[in-house]
């Protein structure tokens, strides 16, 4: 199974760097991710539950981290297993920097085997593509959310803190003109895909590998009148489901 793309990260190369190696971050944006932490030098040990198909399994493994060229590229090796089956890889990642935003180039090539890989070769990959996006979209957010928020724990004093020992300091001590660092609010929290979520993702690209551009947008139109009939036929039986409850009910 191989796996190669681009993404576009809207931040500067080295901070794109700094999230990427970051296991506390990667943890939280990862689809099915129950814990990744760094267990060596350059090493990380990770636990991930998905479902592909039928097949749900939890994996566990390792993921090692080699050739590193800060902050411009990295090589990694990925071992993982369990119930469900196993998992050999390994891949490069490399960042390009463009202004004010980062290009990531990245490309592998992966073993699966066990229960797993009998779902067919199509689904696991349109599975490992969309685990590569969800992963990189909620990345960004992540990015961004910090980005935004920031973590200073400076705030500027109030007139009740500052006191007399302010006044007094002020006889002794130079001016000052510049401005007092705020308090700036905690970054907002990005959390993982859902389940259901990451199926969606699943399909849209099994969708976009089965299907040519022009013939995408009926069937996506087809998919959502699907999915709006089942919603309305959901209401309209718990609606009767309702009505006869209370009949049993004014009847007793």
């Amino acid at each position: 199974m191989k796996l190669e793309g681009t993404y576009t990260f809207d931040a500067p190369r080295d901070v794109v760097w700094q999230a990427l190696l970051d296991p506390e971050i990667l943890a939280k944006v990862m689809p099915g991710c129950e814990g990744l932490e760094k267990v060596g030098e350059d090493e990380y040990k990770a636990a991930l539950k998905i479902k592909v198909g039928p097949v749900q399994g939890k994996f566990e493994g390792g993921i090692k981290l080699t050739e590193i060229n800060a902050p411009d590229s990295y090589n990694m090796e990925v071992d993982g297993k369990g119930p469900a089956g196993f998992m050999k890889g390994h891949g490069k990642v490399w960042l390009e920097d463009q202004g004010s935003s980062t290009l990531m180039h990245y490309g592998g090539e992966a073993q699966v085997g066990g229960r797993i890989a009998s779902v067919g070769q199509r689904l696991l990959d349109s599975s490992a593509k969309a685990l590569t996006r969800q992963s990189l979209d909620g990345l960004n957010k992540q990015i961004q959310a910090r980005l935004q928020g920031g973590n200073n724990d400076e705030v500027r004093p109030s007139a009740s803190e500052a006191g007399t020992e302010a006044e007094t300091e002020a006889e002794s001590q130079p001016v000052n003109t510049a401005p007092a660092p705020v308090r700036q609010e905690q970054p907002q929290e990005v959390k993982a895909p859902t389940e259901i979520e990451f199926a969606l993702g699943v399909g849209k690209h099994m969708i976009q590998d089965l299907l040519p551009p022009e013939r995408r947008p009926l069937l996506i139109g087809a998919g959502l009148g699907v999915l709006a009939f089942v919603l309305f036929l959901n209401w309209w039986s718990g609606l009767i489901a309702r009505k006869i409850a209370n009949e049993i009910w004014e009847r007793r």
